[in-house]
């Protein structure tokens, strides 16, 4: 989809939007060494958002840290996000945790730890997995199988499903395919907290007093941001920036509404539809 086309298509729908949701991963932010980069233009784009009175609100998979700290990272890149903005997974999950009286085996990264300091993870009987790095080792993985393979219902709760994502350095695997690992391993499903699941955006879209009708997700994942959000009921613009592959604009079951070549040209073709 070239830019024109694109272009056009935010015409089509632009009038109709009053909340926008915001990936950060790829869209916004590029992990790595330190606090990671903001992308070329994002910093503005996001601010230009805020400024014409549409809600906006930034979903992640990452459960590389807590969300205080992550919001503070972004931050210090030279965003101006508030907490309450921010829906990562992990606050999602210990509310599942409690309300079923589940008490998990972690498989996350130590940094994401405080976020579970409340819930008991005493004789666990379910196992919770993030995108957990280099936790993400033969041993841990053995361990969290044990406990599944143990059960006589397992019960894997993924916080994302994602395949890969982009950090500094390239791309790394996501919790996807550990995932399916496990699931294989003990013929289970795994059950979905985080993109693309419907009652994760839900919630988002409850916090902003918005219609999934009335919604938009920009994201650089077809399946999960793209196709997350259209299943709900938004729609859902792809970007070529992040963990992005040319060969997403021709996805068998996902057909994003517009494709943008990144968040900076999403925001000047939204804001330049509404003034028409």
């Amino acid at each position: 989809m070239d830019a024109p086309s694109a272009k056009s298509k935010f015409k089509e729908f632009c009038c109709d939007i009053d909340g926008i949701i915001l990936d950060i991963s790829g869209v916004i932010h590029v992990s790595g060494e330190g606090d990671g980069l903001a992308i070329p233009g994002s910093i503005e784009a996001v601010c230009r958002l805020k400024a014409s009175g549409v809600a906006v609100r930034f979903c992640t998979n990452s459960t590389e840290t807590t969300r205080e700290k992550l919001v503070n990272k972004l931050n210090r890149v030279g965003f101006n996000l508030l907490p309450e903005e921010v829906f990562p997974p992990a606050p999602a999950v210990c509310q599942v945790l409690k309300e079923r009286g589940l008490r998990p085996h972690l498989l996350i990264r130590p940094a994401l730890s405080p976020d579970f300091a409340n819930v008991d993870q005493n004789s666990p009987n379910c196992v919770v997995l993030g995108d957990a790095a280099e936790e993400l080792s033969y041993d841990n993985m053995n361990k969290a199988f044990q406990v599944l393979i143990n059960m006589k219902e397992p019960i894997l709760i993924s916080m994302g499903v994602g395949k890969y994502y982009l950090e500094m350095d390239g791309l790394k695997l996501d919790c996807g395919p550990y995932m399916k690992a496990l699931e294989y391993a003990c013929d289970t499903q795994a059950e979905i907290v985080g993109k693309p699941s419907k009652p994760f955006f839900d919630a988002v879209l409850k916090d902003m007093k918005v219609a999934p009708e009335r919604a938009l997700m920009i994201g650089d994942d077809v399946v999960s941001d793209v196709g997350g959000g259209q299943a709900c009921g938004m729609r859902g613009v792809l970007v070529r920036t992040g963990k992005y592959r040319p060969s997403d604009e021709q996805h068998p079951d996902v057909k994003p509404d517009a494709i943008v070549d990144d968040l900076q040209q999403a925001v000047d073709f939204f804001l330049e539809a509404r003034k028409q």
